[in-house]
């Protein structure tokens, strides 16, 4: 089991990894097949007509996720990591207007946004809670090409084909080739442990050697310290923003504000002692705000989560003695270590499991990053992951209005604080404790599976369709 540090932090948009980031990969990957002439349905012309349809959480919450606007733009030729805003915008408006896609390298696709994007409300395809079939045919209407693609949480996807043979993989096979190469393979946190133990590395030690099997030590150093300049930039934007985020609920920013408040009351008899979870809210919630408003984010592992790790990363920076650059790296080298467990394992989408494997796992790599970063052992960095985890389980993804706004903006502040407290206690510890991170990441798992699909990502329950009246 091998995910890269920068497969699990993406620089993107938002508002949703899995709403809008995949389904515009998707839809650019669709592309990438007509222009390589790929045709498993044979056809006696060139393709002249593009058709998507949602299905599952995309329909239900599409409209919210801007997953509308993210197929249209990648049917356009926009990818995420690479996206600007406002030619984004009048691409859009050109197609509302010319009801036709101009995508570089092939000729004008017939795509009517009102007709040509169905959002199907029926039962979910089978492989996925999110899932989206992309058709283009020729100009006498015979199918060309039909793929169906999975939206797997953080950005991934799938094809059909993809995640059917993953299914069919043994499991032993599946992570032995997914790990070869690597000096340090682990797919449990157990193993990881061993491997630490056995080399004596720690977990951003044996991380970064994995990395180093693709990519030069020195240009590591850049893509990671890209990867925190892209999240600090996104919380100072945050936190010079003001206004009403787009959608409709008419949620205010209120980032700006608080951050101005507690500068004027730094080194006063009026900050509280507990000013501290106060500062990693503000910077939580500047990211969710920026993320809401469809701005620059990193996926942490989520958009939806996006905030939680900047934030503990910032109040490491600025209010932790000793920080420093290397402790950055360090944090994020080992944070993604604990992500891509808890992605192999179980889940960090909000379709398959509800939020406690969105802001639930954010918090666990923070609180794991954290440690690592103050010097705590591999057994208290684990320790540190599984408190933080364990104290998200059973919570539910009930977005209002299918907008990543309520509660989602406020749910990134607090599992910043919790993931620093959980930080702290492992500190406080030997690393010796009850509940090992592999059960705990499993209990979130089996927790998903039984949770209602009214509670993953649908808006269908719990905060979603319970709104004041007034």
């Amino acid at each position: 089991m091998f995910l890269s540090v920068f497969d699990i932090f993406k620089i993107g948009v938002g508002p949703s990894s899995s709403h809008t980031m995949g389904p515009m990969t998707a839809a650019a990957r669709f592309l990438d097949d007509l222009r390589s002439g790929k045709t498993p349905i044979p056809g006696s012309g060139a393709p002249s007509h593009v058709q998507c349809t949602l299905h599952g959480s995309l329909a239900f919450t599409g409209k919210g996720h801007s997953t509308d606007r993210a197929v249209i733009l990648g049917l356009c030729g926009f990818e995420p990591a690479t996206i600007d805003p406002d030619h984004a915008e009048a691409a859009l408006a050109e197609v509302a207007k010319s009801r036709t896609v101009e995508p570089e390298g092939l000729e004008p696709l017939k795509f009517n946004p009102d007709e040509d994007l169905v959002f199907d409300y029926g039962p979910p395809l089978e492989g996925h809670a999110n899932g989206m079939v992309l058709r283009a045919f020729d100009a006498a209407g015979a199918l060309r090409l039909e793929e169906t693609y999975y939206s797997i949480g953080g950005g991934f996807i799938l094809t059909a084909d993809e995640l059917a043979d993953l299914d069919r993989t043994p499991a032993g096979l599946k992570t032995a080739k997914k790990q070869a190469g690597y000096r340090y393979p682990f797919s449990t946190a157990q193993e990881m442990l061993a491997l630490g133990a056995k080399h004596g590395k720690t977990i951003a030690e044996m991380k970064r050697t994995n990395e180093q099997a693709h990519i030069d030590p020195s240009h590591l150093n850049e893509r990671l310290d890209g990867i925190w300049k892209t999240m600090s930039g996104c919380i100072d934007r945050g936190l010079r923003e003001d206004g009403i985020l787009p959608g409709g609920l008419n949620v205010r920013r209120r980032a700006k504000k608080i951050h101005e408040r507690l500068v004027e009351q730094r080194g006063s008899n009026m900050a509280q002692p507990h000013v501290a979870n106060d500062w990693m809210s503000v910077y939580a919630m500047a990211v969710n705000e920026e993320n809401a408003a469809g701005g620059k984010v990193v996926t942490s592992p989520t958009n939806g989560a996006a905030g939680v790790v900047p934030a503990v990363m910032r109040y490491y920076r600025d209010h932790c003695i000793g920080s420093s650059d290397e402790g950055l790296r360090t944090f994020l080298l080992t944070a993604a270590a604990i992500g891509g467990l808890i992605k192999h394992n179980a889940s960090i989408s909000g379709a398959e499991v509800g939020c406690q494997g969105e802001v639930g796992s954010a918090a666990a790599m923070a609180a794991a990053g954290l440690c690592a970063a103050l010097g705590g052992s591999n057994e208290q960095v684990e320790n540190a992951a599984e408190i933080a985890l364990e104290h998200h389980l059973g919570m539910s993804c009930d977005p209002v209005g299918g907008l990543v706004q309520v509660p989602c903006i406020e749910r990134n502040g607090l599992g910043a604080i919790k993931a620093v407290s959980a930080a702290s206690l492992a500190l406080h510890g030997d690393g010796q404790h009850f509940m090992p991170l592999d059960n705990c990441i499993e209990a979130m798992r089996q927790t998903g599976e039984d949770m209602s699909e009214k509670y993953k990502e649908t808006s269908l329950g719990g905060l979603a369709v319970n709104l004041p009246e007034c």
